[in-house]
């Protein structure tokens, strides 16, 4: 049983590479805040991403009528797509419409994020350690 596939570490993990993966992506909008028509972009939220893989997952509903409502495929957890971010509102007469505040706020709460996620990594690893009777 490999305890790295499934449960807190995996989600852990997931979510790292999730914040990895955003950090760059603002990292761009940063880089393009002089880029004349650039719109910022913006990954899906990794609640959302999580939420789609859960109903992907769960079993199929059966369709007995044709008129029945089919579940989308989602996305998943693995794809991370940036999307343009309709959040912003403001452009510059430019057409640019990154707000740098913004960004920077955006990287701050991804930084915690990933600080946060790399806690519940370290703890988890630490605890699965203890249960083995290692100390290191």
């Amino acid at each position: 049983m490999d305890l790295t596939q499934s449960g807190p570490l995996a989600l852990a993990e997931h979510r790292l590479r999730w914040l990895e993966q955003r950090q760059r992506v603002l990292a761009h909008n940063i880089a393009n805040a002089d880029t004349p028509g650039y719109r910022p972009r913006d990954l899906a939220p990794f609640a959302e991403l999580v939420a789609r893989r859960m109903a992907a997952s769960a079993p199929a509903l059966a369709t007995t009528d044709p008129r029945h409502l089919r579940p989308g495929s989602g996305d998943g957890v693995g794809s991370w797509r940036a999307k343009e971010d309709r959040r912003a509102v403001e452009r510059l007469p430019n057409g640019n419409a990154v707000a740098l505040d913004e960004q920077a706020l955006r990287v701050a709460d991804t930084d915690a994020a990933h600080a946060l996620a790399m806690g519940l990594h370290r703890r988890y690893l630490a605890m699965f350690r203890a249960a083995l009777g290692r100390h290191a």
